[in-house]
């Protein structure tokens, strides 16, 4: 094992910001069998990295015994971090050296880790080291080559929200000529599920604030609804073909009315609340499809990222901090004043 150390952020425990604490004597990683060495040069933050940190995965009390994605306990320290953007710089057995040097972007959802197949998926940054360090370690198959001439900020900002984008839009089907409904279309998943449903030819409408509305409207969605307003009154019973549902909370059940007879509703977030009100009726009688969707699909990545070398989507930093400066990043995050992603340089954090 090295004895060399890398800088980055531990989290010690479940909390609040002091739980995560920079450190310049983290261990640094050693490929196993199977897996490379990534030199970590940014990764985005996202709403998996607070909700890890305070807990909010447990279905108890923020009981520390299941705030995981995998609804086991975490070990700390932890280092965090699902989206990286970096280079890699060694490999361990079995793994062919030529891939030294790669530019890559790292699969947030895990089906291999730590030298073995996994029977229920893990995710990058939760249930094993992540990119909020300096190198991290991976299995080989989860690390993409990536062909293009965006920035290595710019890259980081697609792992995670794009793939849960993807992975909703490639569940459900969407076809050309479908329209698809996103709440919390502003976010980093929102805003990938715009671009990626136009992607696919559909008709995309979006619930957001007012001050967003243009930077959706940019991006490709063609009808905008107010959070604040009636969905149904607005949009029509019955109008839309998929919901990309993102926020959950006490204007849930609008959403099933929006949908048409045979119509498929995913969810990969709940930031509005996760408890909802079901009228069972309304899911039986118009034949609707449900979709939780968290676990990506195999051919999703590798979709991604060819969307990424084909320029067919784009990338939203809205803002960059040194991965020295976490805290002042997801308290940016948690502000949501911003359309895209938030995204911690790592090539030269420290200085």
């Amino acid at each position: 094992m090295t004895n060399e150390t890398m800088r980055g952020v531990a989290l010690t425990g479940h909390g609040g910001p002091e739980c995560l604490v920079w450190r310049e004597d983290l261990p640094r990683p050693e490929p196993m069998a199977g897996e490379v060495l990534i030199r970590v040069a940014a990764a985005g933050v996202n709403n998996t990295d607070i909700n890890t940190r305070v807990g909010w995965y447990s279905k108890g009390d923020n009981d520390a015994d299941d705030a995981s994605w995998a609804g086991e306990p975490l070990r700390f320290p932890r280092i965090q971090g699902i989206d990286a953007c970096g280079h890699i710089v060694a490999v361990g057995d079995g793994v062919d050296a030529a891939r030294v040097g790669e530019r890559v972007l790292v699969e947030p959802c895990l089906i291999e880790a730590k030298g073995r197949m996994l029977e229920q998926a893990w995710f990058f940054g939760s249930e094993c080291d992540g990119a909020f360090a300096e190198y991290c370690t991976v299995a080989a198959r989860h690390a993409y080559a990536v062909d293009s001439s965006l920035t290595d900020v710019e890259l980081a900002s697609f792992p995670c929200s794009y793939s849960t984008a993807e992975n909703m839009l490639t569940r459900t089907n969407v076809r050309a000529g479908e329209t698809v409904l996103i709440t919390g279309a502003s976010g980093g998943v929102g805003s990938a599920a715009v671009q990626l449903a136009k992607a696919r030819g559909a008709h995309v409408a979006v619930v957001t604030s007012a001050n967003k509305a243009q930077s959706l409207r940019d991006l490709g969605a063609e009808v905008i609804v107010d959070r604040d307003a009636d969905y149904v009154q607005t949009l029509g019973e019955s109008s839309v073909d998929m919901v990309v549902d993102l926020v959950a909370g006490d204007k849930w059940p609008g959403l099933l009315d929006l949908l048409r007879p045979k119509g498929r509703y995913a969810v990969a977030g709940a930031v509005g609340g996760p408890m909802v009100a079901l009228d069972v009726r309304t899911l039986y009688l118009k034949d609707l499809s449900f979709h939780g969707c968290t676990v990506l699909e195999p051919e999703v990545f590798s979709n991604l990222v060819k969307r990424i070398e084909t320029g067919a989507i784009k990338p939203l930093v809205a803002e960059e901090f040194p991965l020295k400066e976490i805290n002042a990043a997801q308290a940016a995050f948690a502000d949501k004043s911003y359309t895209g992603k938030i995204v911690l340089s790592i090539a030269n954090t420290g200085n």
